[in-house]
């Protein structure tokens, strides 16, 4: 992985560790305890705020809820068992397709 991008690998590993050896008082661990339900709640909570950020034309605020929306996007992998591996090959595989793939 670019070393720009090593953050993305540091704080899934946190997250990671934290499923494998939960902390006590760990936001993360709070998020596993609560289960699917509530990771899925607050991807679809950040996914809004980024919207509305977007919208707000707060490059700012934007940049601290696209933040957020990853950190609990990772949370989800983590939770289901994907790792970035996975993530990665599946957009390798939409390379190079029609534009009707919406990657492009």
């Amino acid at each position: 992985m670019n070393e720009d991008f090593s953050i993305f690998k540091d704080v899934y590993d946190v997250i990671k560790e934290r499923k494998a050896n939960p902390k006590e008082g760990s936001y993360t661990n709070y998020l596993f305890d609560k289960g699917i339900d509530k990771i899925c709640k607050k991807v679809g909570e950040e996914s809004a705020e980024v919207i509305i950020a977007a919208k707000n034309n707060a490059p700012n605020e934007l940049r601290y809820e696209i933040s957020d929306l990853l950190y609990h996007l990772m949370v989800l992998m983590v939770n289901q068992g994907l790792s970035w591996d996975d993530i990665c090959e599946e957009l390798k595989k939409r390379e190079g397709k029609p534009t009707t793939n919406k990657m492009r």
